[in-house]
C-alpha cells in the first residue's frame, strides 16, 4: 500500500459561483500528513528503503519535513529533518510528533539544506523537498486519479514554490495523454521565482523571500519546472499575500478546511475571477494543503496585511 491516500475530487458549488465557471477541487489537504508532499516523498522513501537506506535526511521549511517524518515512522526508518529559523513552532512540533530528530539551522532554507546534505552518509537517503524525479513521479498520481474518475479539466490551477508540484502535475497530464491541458502556476509576490524566471528567459535566484507564504519560499525554482515551461502550456499568475490569506479564510467558510497561504495562492485567482481563467469552462484546483497555519494565524495575518 502506498503511503498516500486517494483524495476527494468534486465540483465546488461555492467556488464555481465565485469564478463564474465550473471549479473542481482535488483535496490534497486531506492527506494524512496534511499536504500533497506525501505522494512523492512517500514513493521516494519506499524506493530508498528498498535500496538499503537506513536513515532519511531532509531539509524543509515545513510540509516536506512533516511528510518525510511521517513516511519514516510508517516505514520504521529513523528521520532527521533540518529546518531554518523561520520555520513555525507548529511545523517544528508536528515534525517532532512524528518521531523525527529536528535540527534548526540557518536563516533560510538554503542554509538548512546545505547542512542536511553535509550530514548524509553512504547508508542514508537524502529527501529533497521538491527537486527529485521520484517526487515528480509520485505527485503525478493525483492527476492519474483525476483521469481514472473520468474528468478532464480545461485547465489545472496550482501553487508553485520550488516547482515539485508543478513538475509532478505536468508529468501526470502528459502520461495520461493530456498534453493539451494548460497549467496556471500561481505564486505570491515576494516568492515568485518562477514568474521572474519566465520573464527573464532564464532561471533567476531571488535575493530573499518577502512573502508570508513560506512554503513557497524557494529562492530558485527547480530546473525541471523551468524546462517544462518550454514543453507544456504553462501560464503564470502572481497574487498578493493579502489575496492568498483572504482566499484561505473564505475557503474555511466554503468548505470547513484550513489551508495555509501557500495553498491559498492557488485559490485566490478563483475567488478573484482572474482574467486568465476566462478561456476555460472547467478548472481543476489542486488544494495542496499545508498544516503549518492555524485559523488564529490567518486572522492575525489578515489584520497585519489589511
Amino acid at each position: 500500500m502506498p503511503l498516500h491516500i486517494p483524495t476527494p475530487l468534486f465540483e465546488s458549488r461555492a467556488l464555481s459561483a465565485a469564478a463564474g465557471r465550473s471549479v473542481w477541487l482535488k483535496l490534497e489537504a486531506m492527506q494524512p500528513p496534511g499536504s500533497f508532499k506525501i505522494r512523492g516523498i512517500g514513493l521516494a522513501c519506499e524506493q530508498y528503503q528498498r535500496r538499503g537506506a537506513t536513515r532519511f535526511i531532509s531539509s524543509s521549511g515545513g510540509n516536506a519535513g512533516i511528510a518525510v517524518a511521517y513516511a519514516g515512522r510508517m516505514l520504521g526508518v529513523p528521520v532527521v529533518v533540518v529546518v531554518p529559523e523561520t520555520t513555525t513552532e507548529r511545523a517544528k512540533a508536528l515534525i517532532r510528533a512524528e518521531g523525527a530528530e529536528l535540527i534548526v539551522h540557518g536563516a533560510a532554507w538554503h542554509e538548512a539544506n546545505a547542512l542536511a546534505q553535509s550530514m548524509v552518509t553512504p547508508t542514508d537517503a537524502f529527501l529533497h523537498p521538491f527537486d527529485d524525479a521520484l517526487l515528480w513521479q509520485g505527485h503525478a498520481s493525483m492527476i492519474d486519479e483525476v483521469a481514472q474518475a473520468g474528468f478532464k479539466p480545461d485547465a489545472v490551477l496550482l501553487s508553485v514554490g520550488g516547482g515539485g508540484l508543478l513538475s509532478g502535475a505536468v508529468e501526470g497530464l502528459q502520461r495520461n495523454g493530456w498534453g493539451d491541458v494548460p497549467v496556471l502556476a500561481v505564486e505570491t509576490a515576494g516568492a515568485d521565482s518562477f514568474a521572474q524566471s519566465l520573464r527573464a528567459g532564464a532561471r533567476i535566484e531571488l535575493a530573499g523571500i518577502a512573502s508570508i507564504a513560506t512554503s513557497l519560499g524557494a529562492r530558485q525554482v527547480c530546473e525541471r519546472a523551468f524546462a517544462l515551461s518550454a514543453q507544456h502550456p504553462i501560464l503564470s499568475e502572481v497574487v498578493t499575500d493579502q489575496a492568498a490569506v483572504a482566499a484561505c479564510r473564505r475557503f474555511i467558510g466554503d468548505h470547513r478546511i484550513v489551508v495555509e497561504p501557500a495553498c491559498g495562492a492557488a485559490l485566490a485567482p478563483v475567488y478573484a475571477k482572474a482574467a486568465q481563467l476566462e478561456p476555460f469552462d472547467k478548472v481543476l484546483v489542486i488544494v495542496c494543503g499545508g498544516v503549518t497555519a492555524t485559523v488564529e494565524q490567518l486572522e492575525q495575518w489578515s489584520k497585519q496585511l489589511a
